[in-house]
């Protein structure tokens, strides 16, 4: 059956509103309140122009979140996307526990985030802690996870890459299953008889598209981090792990400052836009269709 252009544009006209209603108003929203020095609660406001973002240029704590946020994202991308390319490669070579093992891995993902940060706060304990009781068999520690400055950062990490490798897995384990048997067949005829050499030289060069749909999500959760800091850490010790959805938070419902908090907020999604189009146009050169 034909379907006019009228009728595609009909259907897709219930998309469009939603996403214009639901993104788009309130993206321009926030950009507008960027602009003003309204506070929540207040019934005034004054225009104060680009004020807001120059007061983020000076200032330090801001800086800091930011230089946070990167290292978080860099942090648990390239640790999420390793264990979880590990994991389905391991997973997909054992038919025995298949199913085991893609539930035990992918647990995380579907655990509350929130209920396992509580979780991960009694193992990381300083003293009653499962980990550094561990450690101390081996006569190492005990050391205080979430209130070292050095620490607590790499720690947040090291949680984020745990609870979504299952995630990276899952959608490499979808990859693998595209790649033809017919194709593994001619690299052992030809020579590829090693297991790294078939996957140097077969496997993850088929997996071009799906390693760039991985990364690119992976970063952005990445950068989307905020319910471990608010349950773990606040922010702490002396900002050591404040991130910018939680400076955004702090400002716009700690402070008040709605305006402030909206600048942010602007800078927060053009950083997340900009780093998205760079990592995407940078892979998609080296990735085979």
């Amino acid at each position: 059956m034909h379907i006019s252009r009228l009728q595609t544009s009909l259907m897709l006209l219930p998309s469009l509103i939603l996403t214009v209603l639901l993104l788009l108003v309130p993206m321009c929203l926030v950009a507008v309140m960027s602009l003003t020095d309204w506070q929540f609660g207040s019934d005034q406001f004054a225009w104060v122009g680009l004020d807001n973002y120059r007061e983020l240029w000076d200032d330090a704590g801001f800086r800091k979140s930011f230089t946070n946020t990167v290292y978080y994202m860099l942090w648990v991308s390239i640790g999420s996307i390793t264990v979880g390319l590990v994991s389905a490669l391991l997973v997909e070579s054992h038919t025995s526990w298949r199913g085991f093992y893609r539930t035990a891995l992918f647990l995380p993902v579907a655990s509350t985030l929130i209920g396992m940060a509580v979780v991960w706060q009694f193992i990381l304990h300083p003293t009653m802690g499962l980990l550094n009781q561990l450690l101390a068999l081996i006569g190492v520690g005990p050391f205080n996870w979430l209130k070292d400055y050095e620490l607590a950062l790499p720690t947040l990490a090291a949680i984020g890459i745990w609870q979504m490798s299952g995630l990276a897995m899952v959608m490499f384990l979808a990859g693998l299953k595209g790649i033809p048997d017919e194709l593994r067949q001619a690299a052992w005829l030809d020579g590829m008889s090693h297991p790294l050499d078939r996957m140097f030289r077969l496997t993850l060069p088929l997996l071009g598209p799906t390693m760039l749909f991985v990364v690119t999500i992976c970063a952005i959760r990445a950068l989307q981090v905020f319910d471990t800091v608010h349950v773990m850490t606040q922010g702490g010790p002396n900002k050591a792990t404040d991130v910018l959805l939680h400076s955004i938070y702090a400002e716009g419902f700690g402070f008040f400052k709605m305006g402030y908090a909206s600048a942010m907020t602007v800078v927060f999604v053009t950083g997340i836009f900009v780093l998205t189009l760079i990592q995407h146009k940078g892979m998609e050169k080296r990735t085979h269709y």
